[in-house]
């Protein structure tokens, strides 16, 4: 793999990498959002019907699960430019052979070939 390609490789792993933060940020904040009430100023802070906070649940479980998968995705996006600076980018971990071109496109931080 020649320098430009994998400088190209990084930027769009650095690129991702920014998103998955921002994505994150967000999803911490609406996944740790408190139940509440009215946003009027209501006297409880405890929502008026059950529906409400069945709601509010799935919502927050929901974030829970985007934001563990944005998470795992992160992580996999910060060992791919791992492995750029080691010099050992597109290269599978499990059977040392070079990782096709068009998987490394769809998926740049994935760390097998196909076959493995």
């Amino acid at each position: 793999m020649t320098q430009t390609e994998l400088n190209q490789y990084r930027q769009r792993l650095v690129a991702l990498q920014d998103r998955l933060s921002r994505q994150d940020a967000e999803l911490r904040d609406e996944a740790m959002q408190p139940t509440g009430g009215e946003a009027s100023g209501g006297l409880s802070n405890a929502p008026i019907h059950t529906a409400d906070m069945g709601t509010h649940e799935y919502e927050e479980e929901m974030a829970l699960r985007l934001l563990d998968n944005a998470e795992h995705i992160l992580a996999a996006v910060n060992a791919a430019i791992e492995r750029i600076d080691k010099g050992t980018f597109g290269q599978c971990e499990d059977c040392r052979k070079k990782i096709a071109q068009e998987r490394l496109k769809s998926l740049p931080y994935a760390r097998n070939c196909i076959a493995c």
